[in-house]
């Protein structure tokens, strides 16, 4: 077996036929593990022959090691639920684990976002690299709950071909993993004696819009640029305000009162 591919899901029936669809042709085998999804996740990842696991969520790090853990293949691709591999990314691919004289074991791939249904090149959204291909034992995710991060001691390779990143589909769906990744974000601070100050509050969202907006060019994104550059701020002050009442309160609500709940 040549290729796995890893996915761990959570509610994703809006997007997640795109992103199986995507990978037909390339996949010898689609792992995911699902953290308790009430849609319509399981029948369709069971159209694609997926091999579906139920487990408790645990954090993004340890549930992608879980999901990468359960391959069997040589080469694990390991995307979201919400990545969609372009054509050319599928050709780059095949012809990577494909080459025998191939020496590399790693390669992180540009995630091009795409928001509201407009994909974004500016603001700091069109350039994103991301370790997702890697034969299996390379590395693993470290245990962070959030913003997990790929460790290895071997070399990391880039791969210029896109992953479609469909980030938010409606600014419904964007409020909606708010709360969540606000909340996960803060803990995660929380757990490593983040301290927050009234700049991490009112000064840093107006320098994070600034930033993306005037200086990386978002405003070339039109009105999606504009929102997006708006929201991130605010998802900013937001995240740091959560952080300060976790420290005024002495606790983050009492682990979660369940984390299982993304």
């Amino acid at each position: 077996m040549k290729i796995s591919v890893a996915m761990i899901t959570f509610n994703e029936e809006k997007i997640l036929k795109r992103t199986l669809e995507s990978v037909k042709g390339i996949a010898d085998e689609i792992v995911i593990v699902d953290s308790g999804s009430t849609d319509l996740t399981e029948e369709i990842a069971k159209e694609y022959n997926a091999k579906f696991h139920k487990e408790s969520w645990k954090g993004y790090g340890p549930q992608r090691n879980s999901a990468i853990e359960k391959c069997k293949g040589e080469w694990i691709l390991n995307i979201d639920a919400d990545e969609e591999i372009s054509e050319e990314l599928k050709d780059k691919i095949l012809s990577i684990i494909n080459d025998e004289q191939n020496k590399k074991e790693i390669f992180k791939i540009n995630r091009l976002s795409v928001c509201f249904g407009k994909k974004l090149k500016h603001g700091g959204w069109g350039t994103s690299y991301a370790i997702r291909l890697f034969k299996k034992g390379s590395g693993l995710f470290n245990d962070n709950t959030v913003h997990e991060a790929f460790e290895t001691n071997k070399e990391i390779f880039k791969i210029k071909e896109n992953i479609y990143h469909h980030s938010y589909l409606t600014m419904e769906d964007y409020f909606n993993r708010f709360n969540r990744y606000t909340t996960e974000g803060a803990k995660d601070y929380y757990r490593k004696k983040k301290k927050v100050n009234i700049f991490d509050i009112a000064i840093n969202p107006i320098y994070k819009f600034v930033k993306m907006y005037i200086f990386r060019l978002g405003f070339l994104d039109g009105v999606e640029g504009f929102v997006i550059a708006s929201t991130s701020s605010l998802y900013s002050m937001i995240k740091y305000f959560k952080l300060r009442e976790m420290y005024k309160n002495g606790s983050y609500l009492q682990k979660d009162n369940n984390i299982k709940n993304r």
